[in-house]
């Protein structure tokens, strides 16, 4: 075994004080590592959404009465509150799980060289939604599941997601100025795309709010509206979401952009298909349980692929590579 260095008593408090940068120096994690750090947030933002709603599903929102603590006398789940206090407690032990790749994405992206403060505060700002989100997660339960803030928690996950989608994103790419790579008539489609898609899932929070699936087998308070009709506004909108991706692609068909947007506005379209196909088989199903789950990841997916859209109309050279201007020609096409 090697020898373990010393570490003096002001290297010790440097380390208290700052730990991020002590780690910075000693350590240097390659451009790869970086990336997979800032997927690892990506991958376990999915996994608590999905867990989420297996948690609604079951019945198990209430597993645990209480919050923080399991119950009023343990931290933890007690054998006494069986099927449903596991799932819902095993649902709040992945939050650590998400914290823990979000802060690995934090020290990767503050000790990568040369040092990137982009990277590092899209790390910090999941960090925050994740209290964020962590800290409403304990009021869903207090209020006995209000579908208000059921709604709520979900949609900063979203927000949560496109933030980890971003740095993902971004730790592929260079630190310099973005070029775009299609005119402004084609960014002006994906902007109404965004839009549209950040209505579709709002409106499914409502769609939810108002369903059968309340997450916990006693009555619970439901949205005050008529879920077929807001069923249907939902459909609608997804159709909308998806001729706008279809009109998107043939678009950019149309004025030969490059490769990256049309790759992704392929891989969009095809995961609408699949989700809408999810959709519609559970509503004539009576919404069973496993396909209302499939439903949700199928949302994250959608979400993901129309941040990646979005973020695949530039490209971000390293600064070092930026003395020449931007490809012209097929920038004028687009």
């Amino acid at each position: 075994m090697g020898r373990v260095p010393n570490v003096t008593r002001a290297e010790a408090l440097a380390a208290a004080r700052n730990p991020l940068a002590f780690i910075a120096d000693r350590w240097t994690p390659s451009d790869r590592t970086v990336r997979r750090a800032a997927l690892s947030a990506v991958v376990m933002t999915v996994v608590i959404v999905v867990t989420g709603g297996a948690v609604r599903l079951t019945g198990s929102g209430l597993g645990c009465p209480t919050w923080p603590t399991c119950t009023d006398d343990s931290l933890t789940t007690t054998s006494a509150m069986g099927f449903h206090g596991v799932i819902e407690f095993g649902n709040r032990m992945l939050t650590y799980v998400l914290c823990a790749a979000v802060g690995w994405a934090i020290v990767a992206a503050r000790s990568h060289k040369p040092w990137r403060r982009d990277l590092t505060r899209m790390g910090w700002a999941q960090f925050w939604l994740v209290m964020g989100n962590a800290v409403l997660g304990g009021i869903v339960v207090l209020v006995g599941l209000n579908p208000y803030t059921v709604a709520a928690h979900f949609l900063l996950s979203m927000a949560l997601m496109a933030v980890a989608t971003l740095m993902w994103q971004r730790a592929r790419e260079g630190d310099g100025e973005p070029r775009p790579l299609v005119g402004k008539a084609v960014r002006q489609l994906v902007w109404f795309l965004v839009a549209a898609s950040l209505l579709l899932i709002a409106v499914g929070t409502v769609v939810t709010g108002a369903g059968p699936h309340a997450g916990d087998s006693s009555d619970v308070e439901r949205m005050p509206l008529d879920w077929e009709t807001v069923t249907k506004a939902h459909a609608v909108l997804a159709w909308i979401v998806v001729t706008l991706t279809f009109a998107l692609w043939f678009v950019l068909k149309a004025v030969d952009a490059p490769r990256g947007p049309l790759a992704r506005t392929r891989e969009l379209f095809l995961v609408l298909l699949a989700q809408g196909a999810v959709g519609y088989v559970q509503y004539f199903t009576d919404l069973p349980e496993v396909l209302v789950g499939v439903h949700m990841l199928g949302s994250c997916l959608v979400w993901i692929g129309v941040v990646r859209e979005l973020l695949s109309l530039r490209e971000r050279p390293s600064a070092v590579d930026l003395p020449g201007p931007a490809p012209e020609a097929a920038l004028t096409r687009a």
